[in-house]
């Protein structure tokens, strides 16, 4: 793709912490990376960042000297062993997790000064539904909700799903199932959130690909570094290149919701799709 080609978005959420949306975000992230595509990973998880610690990069500057002006998004860039552009979070700074509508703006726009190709941008959000949550989420072009096979991870990814498609009108939502046993598990847990989506909103979620529970996950944490990295020949790497896969095979979204969007200048200058 050409700098001019419409990055696609994809933002990375969760109801509730504990699901491995960091670990999904980062893993794709890496997976799509070693498929020969430009990625750029945002860690906007703002007041938990820690996708540089879990990439093994050290990043002298974070998000926070975007925000106040004294260092530009591509100066606080940097490029991960796995060829990953990472937008380094900004961890612990309590006032930096509260970020109000001006600064999302602010972050968002960011993008638009960036003078170099990106195939996929991958945006870890924080989990919940807060207010800058929402927000991030509104501005990619696709939303993946992490859950695990438990009550209230299911029950805080319904309520996730319910106030982006409800109040905010947001479509192109998919279910990416994590830790689970295996892939009819993951299948299966889609249908059942999928259902009650169906039956109480009015809204159908999509489906991709499930991951795997793999101890090995916690072992390449452990080491900084991604799984793929790690042990690319366990069960989670191997759901994680087929979540790639099926990740690329999505038609491209080209069209501006009327949001602000990332790369809204990018959207502004690509072509009609014929």
């Amino acid at each position: 793709m050409d700098k001019r080609t419409l990055p696609q978005v994809i933002g990375v959420a969760s109801g509730k912490g504990g699901a491995g949306k960091t670990t999904v975000a980062i893993n794709l992230a890496v997976a799509l990376a070693l498929r020969g595509q430009k990625v750029m990973l945002l860690d906007a998880d703002l007041g938990m960042a820690n996708a540089q610690i879990a990439l093994g990069a050290h990043a002298p500057f974070n998000i926070s000297h975007v925000l106040n002006g004294s260092k530009t998004l591509q100066e606080v860039l940097v490029t991960t062993a796995q060829g990953v552009r990472l937008v380094p979070g900004a961890s612990g700074l309590r006032n930096i997790a509260a970020l109000d509508t001006a600064q999302i703006a602010t972050m968002i726009r960011a993008f638009d000064g960036l003078d170099e190709p990106v195939d996929y941008l991958v945006v870890d959000v924080a989990a919940g539904i807060a207010p800058a949550v929402l927000e991030f989420m509104a501005a990619c072009q696709r939303r993946f909700v992490v859950v695990c096979d438990q009550p209230s991870s299911i029950a805080d990814a319904y309520g996730l799903i319910k106030v982006m498609s409800t109040e905010q009108s947001l479509d192109e939502i998919y279910l990416i199932p994590n830790m689970v046993g295996n892939a009819q598990e993951g299948r299966q847990l889609y249908r059942r959130l999928n259902d009650v989506c169906t039956r109480f909103l009015g809204v159908s979620i999509r489906y991709l690909n499930a991951i795997e529970g793999d101890e090995l996950v916690l072992q390449a944490l452990r080491k900084y570094q991604s799984v793929m990295d790690f042990a690319p020949g366990s069960a989670a790497a191997r759901d994680f290149r087929s979540l790639a896969e099926a990740v690329t095979q999505l038609p491209p979204v080209q069209s501006a919701s009327g949001r602000m969007q990332f790369f809204m200048e990018r959207m502004l200058q690509v072509p009609p799709v014929e």
